[in-house]
């Protein structure tokens, strides 16, 4: 059985993307939090990963850590969930997009980070942070204008692509960023799934648990 190491389900976007795809992919697995932003929590984090990073996926005795490693290692032993698409070049759109949004977006992620539980935070007045949103609703509507007939997702069905963007949908919905229809109606989707239900509502006990500190 796989074991997921991971952050606050408050703050921590990049423990969302894996735990996100291990729910769809229906898989059972563990899970080992170490909260953020704690005296301790670099010394807890480096004692289990060799980065001192969450997310850490264990496989026997196989540690794998970046999330977009942990992806292309899930989309292998689970090829028929088509976490990537079968179609070559919407996979090429879908690991592109991924891997925009994994080394991107630095203004997005510096300036707005994952806080699921405060809702009405104020969106900074950034032109870099405008140009992200941007960027990231050309993407959410060029791939829903293309594949809306497959499915809800951004290619259709569930892909990889949805579980990197999924963390910039809590964000979005955090900072009131007003989208148009289509990217309005995506995340709408993406929020309504049973597994990210069930990640704001852990987050938000995160609250009565004491696990939650300031930035």
């Amino acid at each position: 059985m796989f074991k997921l190491i991971i952050g606050n389900k408050n703050y921590s976007s990049w423990s969302l993307r894996p735990w996100l795809v291990l729910r769809m992919l229906d898989e059972p697995f563990t899970e080992h939090q170490i909260p953020l932003y704690q005296a301790d929590s670099k010394e807890r984090i480096r004692a289990v990963s060799p980065t001192g990073r969450v997310p850490l996926l264990i496989d026997g005795q196989l540690a794998i850590w970046d999330s977009l490693a942990i992806f292309e290692y899930l989309a292998e032993c689970f090829p028929g969930a088509r976490l990537w698409p079968l179609d070559r070049e919407a996979r090429a759109l879908a690991r592109a997009v991924s891997a925009e949004m994994h080394s991107g977006f630095l203004a997005l992620r510096e300036n707005c980070p994952m806080d699921i539980t405060h809702e009405g935070k104020t969106l900074p007045n950034l032109p870099a942070v405008q140009a992200d949103i941007e960027r990231i609703v050309a993407i959410w509507e060029n791939l829903r204008q293309r594949f809306q007939d497959d499915g809800p997702f951004l290619f259709g069905h569930f892909t990889l692509a949805d579980a990197m963007y999924a963390p910039v949908v809590t964000r979005f919905k955090t900072y009131g960023v007003e989208l148009p229809p289509a990217s309005q109606a995506y995340s709408d989707h993406i929020l309504s799934l049973p597994a990210m239900r069930e990640w704001c509502a852990a987050a938000r006990a995160e609250i009565a648990a004491g696990m939650l500190a300031p930035y």
